[in-house]
C-alpha cells in the first residue's frame, strides 16, 4: 500500500507541474504594455510628452491590433492575418491618416527588424506571473537588444510586434526604438476576455487616406 501511495503520490505531482508550464495558445487576448522612457541622451521635454505612454495589442484569430497611446495622440496598427494587408490610423490632433499597405509594403516598413537572430540564455524572471527567459536580438544592422519572453503563452497573430515575432512565446519585456528615443516595453496586463470585433473595422470618414507611397512622400 505504501508504494502505491508513493507512486500516486509521485504521479499527482507531475501531474501539477506540467500543468503549471503547460502552454497557452493564444487566439483571442488583450495585452497591454508600459512603456518607460530612457532619457540619457534626451531632452527632459521629449520624454515628458510621451509619460505615461502604453501599448495595447488585441488578437483575435488571424487578426491583430497594435495601438500606442500618449499625450501626443494615438497610432493604431491593424494586421489582417489572412490577406497579409496592414492598416495603419494615425490620430494626432486634427490630423487623421489611413495608410493602406500591402503585405509587401508592410515587409518594405519593417525592413531593419526583418531577419532579426536571437540568442537565448538561461536567464530568467517572473513577470506577471510567466517565467520569462532572457533573449538578446541582433538586427541586421548590428543592433542588439534585450527581451524576455515566455514560452507558456503562444500568440497565433504576433506580425503586428514585428521585431519579435519569431520569438518561441509572447514577448512580456523588450527595448526597442521610439523615434530617437531608447524605450522598454513591459507587460502590465493579459485579459483572456473576447475582443469585440469591431477593434479591427476601419473608420468610414474622417481620415485623409493614403497609399504607403504616398505616406512615404508626405513623410508620415
Amino acid at each position: 500500500m505504501k508504494s502505491i501511495f508513493k507512486i500516486t503520490t509521485v504521479g499527482a505531482l507531475l501531474l501539477i507541474s506540467t500543468l503549471g508550464s503547460a502552454q497557452r495558445k493564444l487566439t483571442e487576448a488583450t495585452i497591454s504594455y508600459d512603456i518607460v522612457i530612457n532619457t540619457s541622451n534626451q531632452t527632459p521635454q521629449a520624454a515628458d510628452l510621451l509619460d505615461g505612454a502604453t501599448s495595447v495589442i488585441y488578437l483575435k484569430g488571424n487578426m491583430s491590433r497594435s495601438e500606442m497611446i500618449s499625450s501626443l495622440g494615438t497610432q493604431a496598427t491593424i494586421v489582417d492575418g489572412k490577406t497579409g494587408n496592414v492598416t495603419v490610423l494615425k490620430e494626432y490632433g486634427d490630423q487623421k491618416y489611413m495608410i493602406k499597405m500591402t503585405a509587401e509594403n508592410w515587409k518594405e516598413s519593417n525592413k531593419k527588424s526583418d531577419g532579426v537572430v536571437f540568442t537565448y540564455y538561461e536567464e530568467y524572471k517572473i513577470i506577471k506571473d510567466y517565467k520569462c527567459q532572457k533573449a538578446i536580438g541582433k538586427m541586421v544592422d548590428g543592433t542588439e537588444f534585450t527581451v524576455y519572453f515566455t514560452k507558456e503563452l503562444i500568440p497565433s497573430n504576433m506580425d503586428v510586434q514585428y521585431i519579435n515575432k519569431n520569438l518561441p512565446g509572447l514577448a512580456m519585456q523588450y527595448e526597442a526604438k521610439l523615434g530617437k528615443m531608447n524605450v522598454t516595453y513591459t507587460v502590465s496586463s493579459i485579459n483572456f476576455n473576447p475582443v469585440a470585433q469591431s477593434k479591427f473595422d476601419l473608420p468610414k470618414s474622417g481620415f485623409r487616406v493614403m497609399t504607403y507611397e504616398e505616406s512615404k512622400g508626405a513623410g508620415n
